[in-house]
């Protein structure tokens, strides 16, 4: 369906496809006030106003209501095989097993399930950062969760709109990796926490967790711009150096850095068990 196509539908139906997209009635109803939509870049930039600025934490627990339950050991391979969570699909029944387990007592700490975009992420990776998670607090992993959901909507957008014309998506404002300079190989499987300094503290924003080549490419959705101010990247550098058996002396590296325009930024750990350093990459 190209835009054109999805712009001469009943408004009942529109509004029902974007639901499918992201399940929350204030979204869907900010954003039909827009339809029949101009442009690709016009819905996008719709939906992502409304989702940080119209929506709020009802909205966004009401969205998450919408998913299956990453982890659920009888029903992963019906519901999740060849869809956004096809890295879980493929796990062994172990990890199955492990995420189902994980996931339970994280809806038991929170009362709603686990949300994580899963594209690209193998059931290990998304087992990591699960168990990362689950020691936030419940205002965090809302902040957290709703990040992962537009994520997921913009993905839907593509897929529901399969004709359409998504190539003006830039990637995340900020991306981030991990070269573990001591073994010569990325920093995979580490947890990463992004924080932006306000007026009463350090607000947490996303949480990701280092992929393979030891790097978070998505941290923020696409065409989400941080404001201008300060920031901190916080690495779970002990959690990895255990993880790899390994004695580090850093329990975590905190970096600190400003954002001043729209231009990417990549903020880069040489990390070894007794040093490390940073820099501003491209």
């Amino acid at each position: 369906m190209t835009l054109q196509e999805f712009n001469t539908l009943e408004k009942e139906v529109a509004a029902k496809e974007l639901f499918s997209c992201c399940g929350s009635d204030t979204w869907v109803s900010a954003l039909m006030k827009s339809f029949p939509f101009a442009s690709e870049q016009q819905l996008v930039e719709k939906a992502t106003e409304a989702w940080y600025h119209e929506c709020g934490g009802t909205d966004w627990l009401q969205s998450f209501t919408h998913h299956p339950e990453i982890g659920d050991a009888k029903s992963l391979a019906e519901k999740f095989a060849g869809k956004e969570q096809a890295g879980v699909a493929a796990a062994s029944v172990t990890t199955i097993e492990a995420l189902a387990s994980a996931n339970a007592a994280y809806k038991k700490k929170f009362g709603f399930i686990f949300i994580v975009f899963a594209t690209g992420k193998s059931a290990d990776e998304m087992l990591a950062l699960l168990r990362s998670r689950i020691d936030n607090n419940a205002d965090e992993e809302i902040r957290i969760a709703m990040g992962e959901q537009h994520k997921i909507t913009l993905l839907r957008f593509q897929k529901l709109l399969t004709n359409a014309n998504f190539q003006f998506l830039r990637m995340s404002h900020l991306t981030t990796h991990v070269l573990d300079t001591s073994a010569g190989r990325p920093g995979k499987d580490m947890a990463v926490k992004l924080f932006q300094r306000t007026a009463t503290g350090w607000e947490t924003i996303t949480q990701g967790i280092t992929n393979a080549d030891g790097r978070i490419p998505n941290l923020l959705p696409a065409e989400r711009l941080l404001a201008p101010g300060v920031y901190k990247l916080v690495f779970h550098t002990g959690d990895y150096f255990t993880a790899n058996n390994s004695k580090g002396f850093y329990p975590e590296v905190e970096i600190q850095f400003t954002i001043t325009d729209d231009s990417h930024y990549h903020v880069p750990l040489l990390i070894n068990p007794y040093g490390y350093s940073t820099y501003r990459g491209s």
